[in-house]
């Protein structure tokens, strides 16, 4: 019981882990729609979030550490696991200082993981009031 329900919590857990990654990357690229030369970068949720589950790193490889070879040198220590699922995104119209920030496809993009997230939310709260009553037994 306690096995399956660690798996089940582990599914939200990551889900919404990477929920949150992807919010991120859309908001950098809001933030930087008149920055010259950014890229957009998003992430293909469906994807990510079966290689994370299958134990794999996001990119569907495994995760890469970092060698220090000088005391000065920075860990890699708090990087994103989901670092990797992102990839640039296409250009749909040529600018001309190079940005691919399409702010229509931002904003729609940001809305629509926002609403994502807002499911797994009230998801995950209605699985835990379930898992309440039934411990209470009422």
């Amino acid at each position: 019981m306690i096995d399956r329900l660690e798996q089940d919590l582990q599914f939200t857990q990551t889900a919404l882990k990477l929920r949150s990654h992807r919010q991120e990357l859309l908001a950098s690229n809001i933030a930087n729609a008149d920055t010259p030369h950014f890229k957009a970068r998003d992430i293909d949720f469906k994807s990510a979030l079966a290689n994370a589950l299958g134990g794999t790193g996001a990119a569907g490889v495994a995760p890469v550490s970092l060698a220090r070879t000088h005391a000065g040198h920075q860990g890699g220590e708090g990087a994103t696991p989901f670092g990797a699922a992102a990839k640039y995104r296409s250009e749909y119209q040529g600018s001309v200082d190079g940005n691919t920030v399409n702010m229509d496809i931002e904003r729609a993009a940001f809305a629509e993981n926002a609403m994502q997230t807002e499911a797994l939310m009230t998801f995950i709260n209605k699985r835990f009031r379930g898992l309440t009553t039934a411990i209470q037994g009422q």
